[in-house]
Formats: C-alpha cells, sequence, structure tokens
C-alpha cells in the first residue's frame, strides 16, 4: 500500500486518530481538518473495521471541511502508523483498548493523548471503577506515573513535555476549574465541605444507545445519577487533593445534546468580598485563554458556551460573605474532550495553545 504522506509534510506533526466513529470523535476531527498546521498534512483516521470507510459517511458534517472529502478511515495497524511515520496518536477508544495501546505506541517512541479514562488516575482505588487490566503491571505503572492529567489550566509545562496526556473527563474538567484558584488560596472551608451539582446533556453518556440517553427517557425529563459513585469522583479528588468526606458530587442528566453547567456550593474559611474572589479567579487565570471568567454578579449559561471551547466562570457571594456559588460551564464534547485534547497537542508540539480553537 503506497505511502498516504504529502509532499509538504517534513516540518508537520504526522498525527493520527484512533476511535473517529463516536461525538467526541467527531469533534476531534473538525478540529484537526481545521488546524492550520494540518492545511498540508491531514491527520491519519483509524478504526476497528475490517475495511477502510470514507470518513465523511461516517460524519456528513465533515464534507467540505479541508480534505475531508478525500479522507478515509483505514482499519487500524501498528504498521500503517510506522509506515506513515506517526508522531502523535490520539485515542478515542474504550478504556481497555486505550490501556493496552498506550504502551505500545510509546514503545516505538510515538505520543500519545488519550481521551478515555485508562491513564487519569493515580491511585488504584480511584481507578479500580474502570476494571482495568494490564498485560505487564509493573510496566504499566511506570508509564502510569509519568502520565501527565491533561488539563492545561493547571499542568502545562508538564504536558508541554510529556510522553503521554491523560485527557481529563468533562464533569472533572468543569469542576476543577472552578475550584483550583479557590482551594490553592486555601479560601474554602474544607470541614464544611463542598457540593458540586452538575448538570449534562445527553451527549455526555456516549454514541453508543441505553435506556438513560434514549429520547424516551431524557426528553422532557431531569435525573440523577451515579450518587456517590460517579467515576468522574477520583479526578476531583486526585487533582483538588480532596478526600471524599470533603466534597459530594452529583450529575445529573439534561434532555439536551450537549454542554455542562456545574453549581458548586462553598463555605469560605474567613468572610471574603466580591473583589477578593473575582481577583483570586483573574489572576489565576490570566494566562489561560480557553478560560473566561465572568464579573461577579454575572453568571455563565450552557448557550454561552455550547460549541464554543471555551470554559465559563461565574460566581456570586452572599451578604455575609461567607457562602460562595460558582458557576462553571462548557461543552462536553469541545473544553469537556475534543478541544482540551488539541490545547494539549498544541502544548506538546510547541506551539500557541489556542492554534486551531480560536
Amino acid at each position: 500500500m503506497p505511502s498516504l504522506i504529502h509532499k509538504d509534510a517534513v516540518d508537520a506533526l504526522r498525527t493520527a486518530v484512533v476511535g473517529v466513529s463516536g461525538y467526541a470523535g467527531a469533534e476531534l476531527a473538525r478540529l484537526l481538518l481545521t488546524h492550520p498546521r494540518f492545511a498540508g498534512t491531514p491527520p491519519l483516521f483509524l478504526g476497528r473495521d475490517a475495511a477502510a470507510v470514507k470518513l465523511t459517511s461516517l460524519h456528513p458534517q465533515l464534507s467540505g471541511l479541508p480534505n475531508a472529502d478525500d479522507l478515509s478511515v483505514h482499519p487500524f495497524s501498528w504498521e500503517m502508523l510506522e509506515r506513515e511515520q506517526i508522531e502523535l496518536l490520539y485515542l478515542a477508544t474504550p478504556h481497555d483498548q486505550a490501556r493496552e495501546a498506550a504502551p505500545i505506541a510509546l514503545s516505538k517512541g510515538i505520543k500519545v493523548i488519550d481521551l478515555s479514562a485508562a491513564w487519569r488516575l493515580q491511585h488504584e482505588p480511584n481507578r479500580a471503577i474502570y476494571k482495568l487490566t494490564d498485560a505487564d503491571p509493573t510496566a504499566a505503572a511506570t508509564i502510569q506515573l509519568a502520565a501527565a492529567y491533561g488539563s492545561p489550566e493547571l499542568h502545562g509545562p508538564v504536558i508541554a513535555q510529556a510522553q503521554l496526556v491523560a485527557n481529563p473527563g468533562c464533569y472533572a474538567t468543569s469542576i476543577i476549574l472552578a475550584l483550583a484558584p479557590l482551594l490553592r488560596a486555601n479560601l474554602v472551608d474544607l470541614n464544611i465541605g463542598i457540593i458540586a451539582d452538575a448538570k449534562s446533556g445527553v451527549s455526555g453518556a456516549g454514541k453508543a444507545l441505553t435506556h438513560n440517553n434514549s429520547f424516551m427517557y431524557a426528553a422532557d425529563n431531569l435525573s440523577a445519577y451515579a450518587v456517590f459513585g460517579h467515576r468522574h469522583t477520583g479526578e476531583l479528588l486526585e487533582q483538588l487533593s480532596l478526600t471524599n468526606d470533603q466534597i459530594q458530587f452529583t450529575p445529573h442528566l439534561l434532555p439536551i445534546p450537549r454542554g455542562i453547567l456545574s453549581t458548586i456550593y462553598v463555605r469560605l474559611n474567613t468572610p471574603g468580598s466580591i473583589k477578593l474572589i473575582q481577583d483570586t479567579f483573574d489572576e489565576f487565570y490570566a494566562n489561560s485563554p480557553m478560560v473566561r471568567v465572568r464579573p461577579s454578579p454575572m453568571l455563565p449559561q450552557i448557550q454561552h458556551v455550547v460549541r464554543t471551547n471555551f470554559c465559563d466562570l461565574g460566581f456570586q457571594l452572599s451578604p455575609d460573605g461567607r457562602k460562595l456559588v460558582i458557576i462553571s460551564c462548557l461543552d462536553n464534547l469541545l473544553k469537556g474532550a475534543s478541544s482540551q485534547a488539541v490545547q494539549n497537542m498544541n502544548l506538546m508540539a510547541g506551539w500557541h495553545e489556542t492554534e486551531g480553537l480560536l
């Protein structure tokens, strides 16, 4: 089979995506096809089917984008990745497949951005919910230790040097970005605890049809699920240095296609002011172009962020200066998944983190 490398690809980052059939995979394909760095060297798209299929037959909405109508999703093979001289591999696959594939890619000198949860969690008790297994547990433990948690706002310099980046979960991103500035500044009374009440559109459940994301269940409905046991909880504990006793996270399913709104309730250690909280957020995210902090009392809404690559934050403080409510909004398929993955790629490649996103 002839090489798919374009003649002008010498100075480009050769990139491949495994698993483009889902909602987040489609958005990742769109972002990469329109990314200025890939104008002459489009990514290689790979899947698990036995035969190649046209990319636009899977996702007709991509038709007309640069190179999209000429590209196919090829059957996955390590030989093709080597022949195409792939340098960076996106894994938009189930968790167990990503856990198996990442060590092989790294052994071949290919950097990895994993959109699954396979490598997000450093502590085994938090990771146990995914029921992951390793062919070589010792090697996997070494890889796990070196995996960077892919939150550019928290770990940008580490991501830039990483070989494996574990893209955060969508709920986790919305809550972590809302709380990190306050916890780093030691403003929160952790003895009282934190309540994170989050609501997501049905695309957050993935493309596979289940009872809970069926139209008859989700339409005209609002439901809580995974109370005391959502799989993103471990990310909150590890990234915010919290214990289970210090935060209660409850997710809900909204009858909309996409978007997350998280309402987070905290009590401050000592009475604060609107200026103190505003300054804390503004200073923390001063160099974070994909986070927009609203001036209080303005609060973000899902309609402000859907189909954008931003996370919007806003807050209101009670008159006594003790009770604080933070609202965090993002698109679960973009800043909660694919655009955050592209942001991580930009950092790893030494490009500006907003390339292809603004």
